[in-house]
């Protein structure tokens, strides 16, 4: 009995030894022996185990390269690691190496990464605006006259576009006038000019149907009517736009 255990386990303890001297936990390759190559190492076995077996007996020889083959094959496939930390062990990792903290694929392999989308901002909320034209740098209109000197057509012409815009709801032109004459003569015009100033505009080709005029005479003033800068500025046209 003791002659035939000794018979297999002296096989089996060489072998082992010897694979275990070979094996490593490396991933990279480099080792005689690792868990990429058990198929090896279970070749290895057995023939390092037949060989020592067949110094005892035929039957030795037998059950040593048996059992070489079986040991060989564990021990190299239990060499297994993780050397990348990537919970992907080693004899699956198709891409070691990889940078700490990387998702990956069940093989090993980086997840494709994406750029964060980038947020487009909103686009900003239309605003309304205000347009004056004022006697304080040309004269818009002839002196007691709703007509539109070349100086206010040619302003009005460079807003011609931004009044036509999708954009606008409404377009206000509001008149106004200096104190220099009576109330009653300049509420009228007042509201003259801001007609006039409408109807260049809708000939210009913005739509009639958001144009509205309204006169306010000498009863907003913006500016000291008692020099003549003062009334100047207060004889203006406002263009109000809605948007």
């Amino acid at each position: 009995m003791g002659n035939s255990f000794s018979s297999t386990a002296l096989p089996l303890l060489l072998v082992s030894s010897v694979l275990a001297g070979c094996a490593s936990t490396t991933s990279t390759g480099d080792a005689p022996l690792n868990q990429k190559n058990w198929p090896w190492c279970s070749l290895l076995g057995g023939l390092v185990g037949g060989g020592i077996g067949a110094t005892e007996s035929a039957t030795a020889a037998g059950g040593g390269a048996a059992a070489g083959v079986i040991i060989g094959g564990l021990l190299c496939y239990a060499q297994d690691g993780d050397e990348d930390d990537d919970g992907v062990f080693d004899r699956r990792d198709r891409c070691q190496g990889t940078p700490p903290n990387t998702p990956v694929r069940h093989n090993g392999c980086p997840l494709p990464q994406y750029p964060e989308p980038v947020a487009t901002p909103p686009a900003p909320a239309p605003q309304d605006e205000v347009i004056v034209l004022s006697d304080l740098g040309e004269v818009q209109f002839a002196t007691n006259s709703a007509n539109l000197t070349p100086a206010s057509m040619d302003t009005l012409d460079t807003v011609v576009a931004k009044l036509s815009g999708a954009d606008v709801v409404a377009i206000k032109v509001a008149g106004h006038t200096d104190s220099t004459g009576s109330d009653a003569y300049n509420q009228g015009l007042s509201e003259r000019r801001a007609a006039s100033v409408t109807d260049y505009l809708s000939s210009k080709g913005v739509p009639a149907d958001k144009l509205s005029s309204e006169g306010f005479g000498e009863s907003k003033p913006v500016a000291d009517n008692g020099t003549p800068e003062g009334r100047a500025q207060n004889r203006r046209v406002e263009i109000y736009v809605d948007r």
